[in-house]
């Protein structure tokens, strides 16, 4: 069993099994709280800072909303406009300055490695709630949590990765815990859009089974699992290139019934174009209850880093 008691979670690259493992158990026991089926003053006394320097609203409510289920209370900052940053403070003194008032940071910045610097800077346990194109390790756990829940297992399947995966940071926090597992993974988008080589030398370091395509349809035959993301237009430097490239990939229900009707379709939300709302209302369309599953990997998390689980 992991001992996580003061740990920064920044990454999904250095977790072993046994960790994952572990959070995935403290998550699962999390549920009934999560879904208000229970109460907690787990953590009681405890203060989260919740520091969003980019648009959020998944990670940042369900941050806040874990937070409080276990009887936490919350501060937050959203957004630099109205924060010292905009008179030119920096990330090692906003983290220095944020200790002072809290327990432990959850933290989102466009700046890739930001909250690392907070990390380095602050002597609390700092939650990485993703970093400009890099990664977003809380996203990643809650995807492979969804995964065990709507499968029942890790190993033996199929998964495909849609879009954009060259931004996608929750694709790139996904592929390095699937890494431990024996899966094929199949990763589908345009070469302007491909996995970043910091992801595929990770893959190739870890024997990782995995193909690289641009067809949709030969993805989605025989998948366990569809996992698809958005165009990230703005993280391109032109962004007449990511209007061009928003709609390459657009999933409906014809397509799942004629090719696939049994695989759960996931993604990290906010959906643009790429899955037609006609998928909805079909059993295996998971991204909602994925959506969900946030609180609970968030309430493990926050528990484990304060010494509570």
């Amino acid at each position: 069993m992991a001992n996580f008691k003061g740990a920064d979670i920044l990454s999904t690259k250095t977790l072993s099994k046994g960790e994952i493992l572990r959070i995935m158990e403290v998550a699962n026991d999390m549920l009934p709280f999560a879904r208000k089926e229970k109460r907690s003053n787990l953590l009681e006394g405890k203060i989260l800072a919740s520091l969003f320097f980019e648009p959020s609203t998944r990670t940042r409510l369900s941050f806040e909303t874990a937070m409080n289920r276990l009887g936490g209370k919350v501060i937050t900052i959203s957004g630099s406009e109205g924060t010292s940053m905009v008179k030119g403070e920096t990330i090692e003194d906003t983290a220095k300055m944020v200790e002072q008032y809290a327990d432990v940071i959850a933290i989102r910045h466009g700046q890739m490695g930001a909250p690392a610097i907070m990390a380095d800077n602050a002597d609390i346990p700092v939650l990485s709630g993703g970093d400009g194109a890099g990664e977003h390790p809380t996203q990643g756990l809650l995807d492979l949590f969804t995964i065990l829940h709507e499968k029942g297992r890790f190993d033996a399947m199929k998964i495909t990765i849609v879009g954009d995966l060259k931004h996608g940071r929750t694709v790139h926090s996904l592929s390095y815990l699937l890494s431990n597992y024996d899966v094929e993974l199949n990763y589908v988008s345009p070469k302007a859009l491909a996995l970043p080589e910091k992801v595929t030398k990770f893959l190739d370091e870890r024997g990782a089974n995995y193909k690289e395509m641009e067809s949709l349809e030969e993805g989605l035959e025989g998948a366990d699992i569809l996992y698809m993301t958005r165009v990230q237009k703005e993280r391109f430097e032109d962004p007449e290139e990511g209007k061009r490239l928003q709609d390459t990939y657009v999933l409906n229900r014809e397509m799942i019934e004629r090719i696939n009707p049994n695989v759960v379709v996931m993604h990290p939300l906010p959906r643009v174009n790429e899955i037609s709302t006609d998928v909805d209302d079909l059993p295996t369309a998971a991204y909602f209850r994925q959506a969900g599953n946030g609180v609970a990997v968030r309430m493990a998390l926050l528990a484990l880093v304060l010494g509570k689980a």
